[in-house]
């Protein structure tokens, strides 16, 4: 086979064409497979016992988590849910054994959350005080939110909920503030959170709080009832104050140790308004020490240095009648570490030992 002779000229070769880039348009994102859209077919759901007597907009709710509230309403209003085949309306009430139609909903599926820890997941089992069928009683740490949101992956019910994978339905009765500690209750059936809800809002169930405040209690102060408005900073922090326009709102208290320039009091709260024991403590002229949003900074610097950390206000103790038996129950949850430390420090402060 014969070649072509060379000629001294470089070899010619081929421009190779640009792979193109996939055009992107401003503002667009990368697809996350997590994040896509999901449909699923049409479900036929059988509403059980703990579903009986709910509502069906509610029932929706919890089946279709994700979907917003206005698609809800949308597709019972066109006729696309049926109950037992026929047409419903947002307000009317599941029996046990309905049959349930649900539509197919295009929703978006939640980006994967940050897990507990096995950490924090004991650190949570440990604190329970109480368990049976229907519900808990958690001790609940201060520093850790009743739930996640506000730039915070999870609180207690998250991390209850990673622990026991296996619970096909736990739910908050009620809440405490981030900072507080003590007893909350959270329900492991529908029914037992309606019938918690219910005995909350009858005022059969008596929370007792113990709360360390500055100054000197009054024995004859045993009861304030200033109203309570809810108001947002410039910031967006919630606040509340005493305002003839708030809500009526009631807190008996007790005094139970004095030390100097503290008193441990108890504090039962009648009603159940966002920060009803911290503000109904500063309207009477003591406020909860270790409170940063209602504490003067005078106050608050004065209590950091007999080593106050927290906010001493603790849920002590419940009393209520148990879901499904009505048998009365009492629990009380202990006070933490640094909670002893400070009442142990303000002791020795005021005995003069050590």
């Amino acid at each position: 086979m014969s070649r072509k002779p060379a000629t001294g000229k470089p070899a010619k070769t081929r421009a190779k064409k640009p792979t193109p880039h996939p055009v992107r348009s401003a503002g667009a994102r990368k697809a996350d497979p997590a994040r896509e859209p999901v449909k699923q077919g049409v479900l036929w759901v059988t509403v059980d016992e703990d579903n009986h007597g709910q509502r069906l907009d509610n029932f929706l709710l919890a089946q279709l988590r994700g979907v917003p509230r206005s698609i809800i309403y949308r597709i019972v209003r066109k006729g696309e849910v049926r109950v037992n085949k026929g047409r419903v309306k947002p307000d009317t009430r599941l029996v046990t054994g309905d049959q349930v139609r649900i539509p197919p909903v295009v929703r978006k599926e939640k980006a994967p959350q940050a897990a507990p820890g096995s950490r924090v997941q004991g650190v949570m089992e440990a604190a329970v005080v109480f368990e049976n069928d229907q519900m808990l009683v958690v001790n609940k740490p201060s520093g850790i939110a009743v739930h996640g949101g506000s730039g915070l992956s999870f609180g207690l019910i998250e991390v209850l909920r990673s622990a026991r994978p296996e619970a096909r339905f736990l739910e908050l009765v009620h809440r405490l503030d981030r900072d507080t500690s003590g007893l909350v209750m959270v329900a492991k059936k529908r029914s037992a959170l309606r019938y918690l809800q219910d005995e909350l809002r009858q005022r059969r169930i008596r929370k007792q709080y113990h709360a360390l405040v500055a100054g000197d209690w009054p024995d004859k102060l045993n009861r304030v009832g200033e109203p309570l408005l809810r108001y947002e900073m410039p910031n967006g922090e919630r606040r509340v104050k005493v305002d003839e326009a708030g809500k009526a709102s009631l807190t008996t208290f007790r005094c139970l140790t004095r030390f100097k320039g503290y008193s441990l009091v108890e504090a039962s709260p009648i009603t159940g308004r966002t920060h009803q024991i911290r503000v109904h403590s500063l309207c009477a002229g003591h406020p909860i020490a270790g409170d940063d949003k209602y504490m003067d900074d005078v106050s608050l610097k004065a209590f950091r240095a007999v080593g106050g950390q927290r906010l001493m206000l603790h849920a002590r103790a419940l009393e209520l009648a148990l879901p499904v038996t009505g048998e009365a129950a009492r629990f009380e949850a202990p006070y933490d570490e640094v909670f002893n430390h400070v009442l142990s420090r303000l002791e020795v402060r005021a005995t003069g030992a050590g």
